[in-house]
């Protein structure tokens, strides 16, 4: 016990509130306001339109944190902050900051209650807050579309299908990358609607047709010879990520691939780290939401009348499951 020390507990018991500044810096806009160059504190109260006392507890939290730079008494974007966070740069991470501030974090306040009693933890989500979450998603999303996009060979493929693929982010990846496909997007009507207003001015546009409906209820657009399902899995329980399964090899031709994109554990569901944790958020959202082994799908895949052929890693903790019809 002697070498035994309980840092590691307050470091995980304090991570709520490095979140929180961060989320609160994102808000009053710190660090679109450090995007230009080193600034003073007199000078950044003015831009954010928070009073000094506070806008320096908040900066020198994200200096403590390591995404601001301080120089004596002129503040300054880090790297990270510089290449995420400021709004300069085409990987803008704000929309994912913005989501889990406004619903994931209110959320997890209940995380006890949706443990113990396994109902979800989140309501209806107004048409506000639907907006959020698809574009907070997006923005969490970009690196494993163009992943997918590089990773796996659409050339091979002449329509594509993405189920509940949000705001169509991996659509438009892979149609940078392959021109030639049409595209089908299948999400369910609030959403379809973020989806179309993003389809405004987008070269692709239209080669991306939006139908709204529900998996388990409505016919699944058919004829696609390449099915993309994307971070859907983990929102389900076995049983009913079985029935989708099935219910998508009814709908496509023989030679067909099935492209399956979660955030896929080791057998122990404890690897990788960042699954395991979001196995909460899963369930809070749904009330039977989960993280999934590779094994587990392969076991789906053979049920369901699909065959596993190969497993590819994506960006992060996210990775490729690639299945055709048996």
């Amino acid at each position: 016990m002697s070498n035994v020390t309980p840092d590691s507990i307050f470091q995980v018991a304090s991570g709520f509130m490095a979140s929180k500044h961060l989320y609160v810096a994102n808000e009053v806009g710190l660090f679109e306001q450090l995007a230009d160059g080193a600034i003073t504190l007199d000078e950044l109260s003015k831009r954010t339109g928070v009073p000094r006392r506070t806008i320096r507890i908040l900066v020198d939290a994200m200096v403590a944190l390591g995404f601001v730079d301080r120089q004596g008494d002129r503040y300054q974007n880090g790297p990270v902050a510089a290449a995420y966070l400021s709004g300069r740069t085409p990987a803008d991470l704000r929309p994912f900051l913005r989501f889990w501030n406004r619903i994931s974090y209110p959320s997890w306040l209940h995380l006890e209650e949706s443990i113990r009693t396994g109902q979800a933890a989140v309501g209806h989500l107004s048409e506000e807050l639907v907006k959020i979450f698809s574009e907070g998603v997006e923005a969490s999303t970009a690196g494993t579309a163009m992943a997918l996009a590089t990773t796996y060979d659409f050339s091979q493929h002449q329509r594509v299908l993405d189920l509940g693929g949000g705001t169509g982010s991996f659509l438009f990846a892979v149609l940078r990358n392959y021109s030639h496909l049409e595209t089908t997007l299948f999400e369910q009507p609030d959403v379809a609607a973020v989806a179309r207003q993003h389809l405004v001015g987008i070269p692709v546009a239209d080669q991306v047709k939006i139908v709204e409906g529900d998996f388990f209820k409505d016919p699944i657009p058919d004829g696609h010879d390449a099915v993309i399902v994307a971070n859907v899995i983990h929102l389900f329980v076995p049983q009913h990520n079985l029935a989708l399964l099935k219910r998508l090899r009814e709908c496509v031709p023989d030679g067909a691939r099935l492209l399956l994109v979660d955030f896929w554990t080791d057998p122990t569901h404890t690897q990788p780290t960042f699954a395991a944790l979001m196995a909460g958020e899963f369930q809070m959202f749904t009330g039977e939401g989960d993280v999934y082994s590779e094994e587990e799908v392969h076991e789906w895949l053979q049920q369901a009348g699909w065959r596993p052929l190969e497993h590819k890693p994506l960006a992060g903790p996210a990775s490729l499951i690639v299945a055709e019809p048996v």
